[in-house]
C-alpha cells in the first residue's frame, strides 16, 4: 500500500465521480435483481417438519411467531460437533442487532441446525447470541433444503449444492432460506441462497469493501475467510490456522458462483 498512486484533490474527485457512476449502476442492478427475486413463484411446504427448541417441539409454521415472513440461517452444526462452524458464526454475529428492525417489516429470524438442541443451546450461550435457534435433528429439513449431505453423497466427491453439482466435501454447507405464511396458516418456500449468496448476512464484509485493504482475500484462493474466528478466539488464534480444522466445515468460497 505504500506505493499506491497518490494524486491531487481534484484528480481524486474526478476518479471518485467515475467510481460513483459505477456504484450507482450496481445499486440499480441490485434493485432490479431484488424485484426479480420478489417475483419468484412460491412452493407450498407440505412436509410436517418438526423442530426442537427451548419450549419443546415446534412446527415450521410456529417458528414464524407473529410474523408473516421468516428468514432461516442454515447454520452448520452437525451431530457430534463440539462447536458451530466459525464462518456461520461470523454470519450469526450480525443478527441480533437486525432483529428489531426485521420485526418492523413483519419478518422473523431463526437458526436451524442438525445438532441436538442441547448442543445448539450450549454453543449459543457461549457466543452470547439472543436469536432463536432450533434443532432439525431427526428431520429431513436440512437435506431437503440442500445444506446437509449423506456419507454416500460426500464419498462421491461431488455434492448437489447451490443449484448445481460441485467438487465439494463435507456433510454441511451454509445457506439462507425464506418462507412466507399466509392468513390460513399455509407456509410457502419463497427463496434460498447458497455459496457466496450467504454474504448477505456478512455486514462486516460490506464495511471492509470500503477500505483500502479490503477483505484481504484472494478472489480465487482456498484461504478465503481463513482470518475469521469465533469472536471469543480473536485474541489468541493464529492468523495462519486452517479453517474449521476439527470438522472440516467449508467456506462459502469466492470461486463458487452464486
Amino acid at each position: 500500500m505504500d506505493t499506491h498512486r497518490t494524486v491531487s484533490r481534484q484528480q481524486w474527485l474526478d476518479a471518485r465521480l467515475d467510481l460513483l457512476a459505477a456504484e450507482k449502476d450496481l445499486t440499480r442492478q441490485g434493485d432490479r435483481v431484488a424485484q426479480l427475486r420478489r417475483q419468484l413463484p412460491w412452493v407450498e411446504v407440505d412436509k410436517p417438519y418438526v423442530f426442537e427448541g427451548p419450549a419443546g417441539r415446534v412446527t415450521l409454521g410456529e417458528l414464524f411467531d407473529s410474523h408473516r415472513q421468516l428468514l432461516v440461517q442454515h447454520f452448520m452444526l452437525a451431530p457430534g460437533w463440539k462447536e458451530g462452524c466459525k464462518n456461520c458464526s461470523y454470519m450469526a454475529d450480525h443478527v441480533d442487532g437486525m432483529r428489531v428492525h426485521l420485526a418492523q417489516r413483519d419478518t422473523g429470524f431463526v437458526g436451524v441446525s442438525r445438532a441436538p438442541f442441547g448442543d445448539i443451546e450450549r454453543f449459543r450461550r457461549r457466543m452470547g447470541w439472543g436469536f432463536a435457534w432450533v434443532s432439525s435433528h431427526g428431520s429431513s429439513f436440512n437435506h431437503d433444503f440442500g445444506v446437509s449431505f449423506t456419507p454416500e453423497q460426500v464419498a462421491r466427491g461431488r455434492l448437489p449444492y447451490n443449484y448445481g453439482e460441485w467438487p465439494l466435501s463435507g456433510e454441511e454447507w451454509p445457506g439462507v432460506s425464506v418462507f412466507y405464511r399466509d392468513e390460513a396458516g399455509r407456509v410457502f418456500h419463497t427463496y434460498s441462497t447458497y455459496g457466496r449468496g450467504v454474504e448477505v448476512m456478512m455486514g462486516t464484509y460490506r464495511m471492509l469493501d470500503l477500505t483500502p485493504l479490503g477483505r484481504g482475500e484472494d478472489e480465487e484462493a482456498s484461504s478465503n475467510m481463513k482470518w475469521v474466528r469465533h469472536h471469543d478466539r480473536y485474541d489468541t488464534a493464529s492468523t495462519t490456522q486452517a479453517a474449521c480444522p476439527e470438522h472440516g466445515c467449508a467456506e462459502p468460497g469466492r470461486g463458487m458462483r452464486r
